[in-house]
């Protein structure tokens, strides 16, 4: 099982964890039960981000509350059992649905519902997902 022996990682300002993702402002992130996060990937909590519980995220992505680009700015919020795949790029203000998968390469600028499957630059929405409610959050 996947997650058998997960604990809860240690987050230090500005650092690597020893799974080797990096998050600046962490008094700002929320991560929840039997999170994966990916190698080298970044969270900037600036304005918050919330990562609730089964969240699996790949390696190499990033999540912005906050763009100093186009100065937007916004709580990002990844629903339990939602997946991001590598290399993909969540911005300010978004929210990815319960059971949501994003396919790798993927740029998130608009809110993405429960239960589909998206991907793209930006991301589209290209399916919707059927799960029977026993085999939600058992990841």
């Amino acid at each position: 099982m996947r997650f058998k022996d997960w604990k809860m990682p240690e987050i230090k300002e500005g650092e690597l964890t020893k799974y080797n993702w990096l998050v600046q402002h962490k008094e700002n992130l929320k991560l929840g039960y039997k999170t994966d996060i990916g190698a080298f990937s970044y969270i900037n909590a600036k304005t918050g981000v919330i990562i609730e519980d089964h969240v699996q995220i790949g390696s190499h992505c990033s999540i912005y509350s906050i763009s100093t680009i186009d100065n937007k700015e916004g709580r990002v919020h990844l629903k339990s059992n939602s997946r991001i795949g590598s290399h993909s790029v969540i911005m300010p203000g978004v929210t990815i649905g319960k059971n949501s998968i994003v396919g790798a390469f993927s740029f998130v600028n608009k809110d993405i519902p429960d239960n589909v499957i998206a991907f793209g630059v930006p991301a589209m929405i290209v399916k919707k997902i059927n799960l029977p409610e026993s085999s939600e959050s058992k990841i």
